[in-house]
């Protein structure tokens, strides 16, 4: 008996952690790079997607933020660093060349980078800001800024970040649509195996081209730019 509800647990959380990878992490991920692609066309643009959110009641971003998004991703990847733990690699050379093998073993690795990269992200961003009660630290400037620290290597870990957030996510859609058996058939699997690939190159063109909007533009081009919209105010009142 005690072994039968072993296993049925373990069924249960394999689920569930297959289906947090997907909702809420891969929708937040898709749409969270989505909008921090607007950094690619200007600091102020980037800025208004901040404001956006901002505008919410304290309590109802903070309750989205921890239940819908913090608590369930962080459970996505916990438990995965417990499945990577309890798994045993297997050495067979015969083994080994299967394509399945070799994204299976690329998606524990990505896994754990993803799990560092979140710790450091969610403290220097959603946590700081609750800290100083202040948004700046999440605005364009200040990502910019932070971006450049250490001779470009926050940036570098950003990109690297993305990178293994967008493979895990790309091949976590494919293995997610057999285990929920979405994809039974093996001509289904492969064509969910050609969305992913094409769902991964999009994925890291847009989290990389997010990256990309922070050193396009000079830093203090926004406030140059307020200034001269408030200064243009200026004498338009005066003359008028």
């Amino acid at each position: 008996m005690a072994t039968m509800a072993l296993t049925k647990e373990s069924y249960f959380w394999h689920k569930l952690h297959s289906l947090t990878g997907v909702i809420p992490a891969g929708f937040y991920m898709v749409q969270h790079l989505t909008l921090n692609s607007f950094s690619l066309v200007s600091p102020a643009s980037f800025n208004r997607v901040i404001g956006f959110f901002e505008q919410w009641p304290k309590h109802i971003l903070l309750g989205v933020e921890l239940f819908g998004l913090i608590l369930p991703i962080f459970f996505h990847a916990i438990y995965g660093l417990f499945i990577v733990n309890r798994g045993l690699p297997n050495m067979n050379p015969a083994y080994a060349k299967w394509r399945e093998h070799r994204y299976y073993t690329l998606q524990r690795w990505s896994g754990m980078i993803i799990f560092l990269f979140l710790i450091y992200h969610v403290l220097s961003t959603t946590v700081h800001k609750y800290v100083v009660n202040s948004a700046t630290v999440i605005e364009y400037a200040a990502m910019q800024q932070k971006l450049q620290m250490f001779g470009g290597l926050v940036f570098a870990f950003y990109a690297v970040g993305i990178l293994a957030a967008t493979f895990h996510l790309a091949f976590g859609i494919w293995s997610f649509c057999i285990r929920w058996g979405i994809t039974i058939s093996e001509k289904s699997q492969a064509r969910m195996w050609k969305f992913s690939i094409g769902a991964f190159f999009v994925l890291v063109a847009l989290g990389w081209g997010a990256l990309a909007g922070f050193l396009i533009h000079k830093p203090g081009a926004e406030s140059h730019a307020e200034n001269e919209i408030q200064v243009s105010r200026v004498v338009s009142n005066v003359r008028a």
